[in-house]
């Protein structure tokens, strides 16, 4: 019998999957929270619910909304509802990975200083999108791969 991440181990072993979805999700929730403490994010007087004219920056970088910030929230406690299984952790990566590649092409194709530009997105945000994307998605499909010796 092949011994897949999650299966023939002790409920209380975390595999390493599900670790990396409860790591981003724990990063996320701290993400959206900081986006809320003025100081942490500059211009914070500025915070709009959303639209490009918010001016306030999260670590004086990354442009940020209040619904910005939800969004960060809302992934976080997604990611750390998934992470209870390998096949949710496996898909909170892989699909939140997806999501941010195409929030990296939304933000590359839609004008900074348009009304689309709802979320708010910056260049910063922009290049984090495609870090962040790429790596989900690469630790959503290598902490899963089953060993070359395994596969049928």
């Amino acid at each position: 019998m092949v011994n897949r991440p999650g299966r023939g181990a002790p409920a209380t072993a975390a595999s390493p999957v599900r670790r990396a979805a409860q790591a981003a999700g724990v990063l996320f929730l701290l993400i959206g929270v900081l986006g809320f403490i003025p100081g942490i994010t500059t211009n914070f007087d500025t915070m709009m619910f959303a639209g490009h004219e918010s001016r306030a920056k999260l670590l004086g970088l990354f442009q940020v909304s209040i619904l910005h910030n939800l969004v960060h929230l809302a992934y976080g406690v997604a990611g750390l509802a998934l992470a209870r299984t390998v096949s949710g952790a496996r898909t909170f990566l892989l699909a939140g990975g997806a999501i941010y590649l195409v929030l990296w092409l939304y933000g590359l194709v839609v004008g900074q200083e348009t009304g689309a530009n709802f979320v708010p997105l910056n260049t910063a945000d922009d290049w984090l999108h495609l870090f962040l994307g790429l790596g989900m998605i690469g630790l959503g499909v290598a902490l899963t791969r089953r060993p070359a010796g395994a596969r049928r």
